[in-house]
């Protein structure tokens, strides 16, 4: 046995249960607590990532539309049409309106004619939905066209009259069942 300064006789250190159980705990713990701050970090890293790509694609998106606003505009698809009322557009805007103001309107191509209908002259609760022919063109005199198909989708179309002279008409959605039906068309001429 040693013997401390003294002449006392050394034993060794005695650790208390409840501190020995702290050191255990610790020893396991702080291993976990490392792991679940290094895995914050990561989710941290992942949604800095995340966010850098979805900024990335807002820009593209937000460049996208730039580009589809500036070709509305190069082709005047911004303008109702092309402002000459002695013109053929004119006088069936003159028609057209003449029939209902009611802005509802509906654009149905068939393969001989240009057919557009409209709620009835005086409209009441529920009559909207109530569309009545109010003009039929003949394929010979006016035809429907994208300007902006294969460039941008658009919500807008064109009606253009055999003098030249056009209306524009807004639809409900970019690609509406006359936009695919002109897509299709233009698939299959040679």
């Amino acid at each position: 046995m040693r013997e401390a300064a003294g002449g006392a006789p050394v034993r060794p250190a005695f650790i208390r249960p409840l501190g020995m159980l702290g050191v255990a705990l610790v020893a396991v713990l702080w291993p976990v607590g490392a792991l679940f701050a290094l895995l914050s970090s990561l989710e941290d890293l992942a949604e800095w990532l995340l966010s850098s790509k979805e900024r990335a694609r807002a820009r593209a998106r937000a460049r996208d539309d730039e580009e589809r606003k500036k070709a509305i505009k190069a082709h005047a698809l911004d303008q109702l049409f092309d402002g000459d009322w002695t013109a053929a557009a004119g006088q069936f805007l003159l028609r057209w309106y003449g029939h209902s103001s009611h802005p509802k309107r509906l654009l149905v191509l068939t393969p001989d004619r240009i057919v557009l209908a409209a709620p009835p002259k005086r409209v009441s609760v529920r009559q909207a939905e109530r569309m009545v022919v109010v003009a039929e063109i003949p394929t010979s005199e006016a035809r429907v066209e994208d300007p902006l198909l294969g460039i941008h989708p658009s919500d807008r179309l064109r009606i253009v009259f055999s003098d030249g002279s056009w209306l524009t008409v807004i639809t409900d959605e970019e690609r509406s069942e006359i936009h695919k039906h002109l897509m299709r068309r233009l698939r299959t001429v040679p």
